[in-house]
């Protein structure tokens, strides 16, 4: 089985496993758990911010941030593709009350100037515009990346009229392996940050929200009533650490076979559109003689496992699961039809 679907079906490797049986664990929820300290202490520090807090996932840990942004009745601004609206359970509503302005943005990108003119006036009619959200890569824009000019623009905006800027990072290690970008740029410049430990990175569970310390003291109290407080967490917090470690730099093999098989698409007939590959992921356009479900049942025929995100388009994700063995295969099937 060659399996495309998502970066959230890695398997832990073996040194990670090895890590997190040898992992020193504790109650997480008293503090105690030596493990989870480390990492959520080794994310902050890796992105020169204050303190973290380790969550199941990265749904949990964006919304979190909204809430601790936010107050019942504020609107959020994010693209109309972003994880936050499109693929957490209408969250913003349920978890914080708050409305969204949708922008349509490149991809999954937004401008400064397109945040500039979505804040809400002073007006007792209108929601109070107080926090922009982006995501990075963008996972609906076929994995594309920010400038980090733009988000330095975006930023300017948001200082201007007192919003809080939040990042989804849930493949984030991949724009920045990409762009060939620092941490530190973005821990100066957003004000919480969300990093996805089980996507790219494969492990098995969780993602670390870091901002200031303030933030983080109020995001443990909401994390408990979510119910996200775990326990001896830290058999998971040292896949996290292992990941940091040892799986960053290898995105960029993640980042070339996923170009491999772009040039194979692009040579066919059923294949139109295919979005610019810059990261893990390929979003293509199928037409012609077959439906994105049809084409998807083809490669399945020959295990390999791709989602159909509608009926006219497929998503493939590469990640470290995928071997070159498993590339070539893929190419071949893909030549064959």
């Amino acid at each position: 089985m060659i399996d495309f679907r998502s970066d959230t079906v890695t398997r832990p490797t073996p040194g990670m496993l090895e890590a997190m049986m040898r992992a020193p664990v504790g109650d997480d929820v008293f503090g105690e758990d030596p493990t989870v300290n480390q990492l959520e202490a080794m994310c902050a520090a890796l992105f020169g911010m204050e303190a973290g807090i380790f969550c199941p996932s990265g749904t949990m840990t964006n919304q979190i941030a909204i809430k601790c942004h936010t107050q019942p009745g504020d609107e959020v601004i994010c693209d109309r593709l972003s994880h936050i609206y499109q693929y957490e359970g209408g969250g913003i509503a349920f978890n914080s009350g708050a409305s969204v302005r949708l922008l349509e943005g490149d991809r999954g990108r937004i401008t400064a100037e397109q945040v500039k003119e979505s804040i809400n006036p002073d007006d007792i009619h209108k929601p109070v515009t107080t926090l922009v959200s982006l995501e990075n890569s963008a996972n609906r824009g076929g994995g594309s990346c920010y400038h980090f000019a733009d988000i330095q623009l975006i930023k300017e905006a948001c200082l201007q009229n007192n919003l809080k800027l939040h990042l989804d990072g849930a493949r984030l290690f991949n724009a920045l392996v990409a762009k060939n970008e620092t941490c530190k740029q973005y821990g100066e410049t957003f004000d919480s940050i969300s990093i996805c430990l089980s996507k790219g990175l494969g492990t098995p569970v969780g993602s670390v929200l870091i901002g200031t310390k303030a933030i983080i003291k109020k995001a443990r109290r909401i994390r408990k009533v979510f119910g996200g407080g775990m326990r001896q967490a830290g058999y998971l917090a040292a896949a996290g650490i292992y990941a940091l470690e040892n799986h960053v730099a290898r995105l960029a093999e993640d980042h070339a076979h996923a170009q491999q098989i772009e040039k194979a698409l692009t040579a066919k007939d059923f294949v139109g559109e295919i979005l610019p590959v810059e990261t893990n992921i390929i979003i293509f356009e199928v037409k012609g003689r077959f439906t994105a479900p049809q084409l998807a049942e083809k490669l399945r025929e020959e295990s390999i496992f791709v989602i159909p995100i509608s009926s006219k388009q497929i998503r493939i994700v590469v990640h470290l699961d995928i071997t070159p063995e498993h590339v070539a295969k893929t190419i071949q099937v893909i030549n064959s039809l």
